[in-house]
């Protein structure tokens, strides 16, 4: 591991956002100005211009011109590299996970499913659709395809109790993920059941997992995108 200190904008940044996180400049507060962050952190204009610029880039701050800059309202964020569980996302923010179970059914795959699934249209799928909640308000809407194969009691499970990605965990433990993100506007009634504006765009993650060479699942994870924003990050 290199022992080089950050760049001297990146510290900034990292103070910056500690501040943030630690509660001590709460959402909407107005932040010093950059003479004032100059004087207050010994550097030079230009270093703190571009860590205010980047941080209004990654969501940290709102910068209003001729009114100043803001520390912005961060979205509850979900994996993007990882597949985690949305209950346990939920908890470890310290908010409540809820969930309505809207579909848990067999039925024929269309061929697109079937393609996605690794099947023969026609053949039998299990299929669930699934509304999550955080302290009450409508976060993801959950559409997922199952193959009998890898998880046969997907039918039997309680999951107004759990979720989907509990059982399948113990059922075919992951060996590889795929995602696939886009930016999509919802049908009529995906506004509905997650309660969004007529023309409020939305966040969708196509999932795919597998067990060894089959694939266990495909969803369709819709988030609201005024809510909910995606984060990955990796090693170089």
């Amino acid at each position: 591991m290199s022992d080089t200190p950050a760049p001297i904008y990146q510290r900034v940044k990292q103070a910056i956002v500690q501040q943030i996180r630690s509660g001590a400049w709460e959402p909407h507060r107005r932040i010093p100005s950059e003479s004032e962050l100059v004087a207050e952190l010994g550097v030079s204009r230009m270093t703190i211009n571009r860590a205010l610029r980047e941080l209004t880039g990654e969501g940290y701050l709102v910068r209003m011109q001729g009114v100043g800059t803001f520390v912005a309202e961060l979205k509850p964020q979900t994996a993007m590299l990882e597949v985690r569980n949305i209950a346990d996302e939920i908890a470890a923010r310290g908010h409540r996970h809820s969930s309505v179970l809207l579909a848990l059914e067999a039925r024929q795959a269309t061929g697109e499913e079937a393609l996605s699934l690794g099947i023969q249209p026609g053949q039998q799928l299990f299929h669930s659709m699934i509304v999550h909640y955080e302290n009450d308000i409508a976060v993801q809407l959950e559409d997922r395809c199952v193959n009998p194969l890898t998880a046969p009691d997907y039918l039997r499970q309680d999951f107004n109790r759990i979720t989907p990605y509990y059982y399948l965990t113990q059922a075919a433990p992951l060996t590889a993920g795929e995602h696939r993100v886009e930016a999509v506007w919802a049908s009529s009634r995906e506004r509905e059941l997650l309660q969004l504006a007529e023309n409020e765009p939305c966040l969708l993650i196509h999932r795919r997992t597998w067990f060894g060479k089959l694939v266990v699942t495909s969803a369709r994870l819709l988030y609201p995108g005024t809510r909910y924003q995606l984060f990955g990050s990796f090693i170089a």
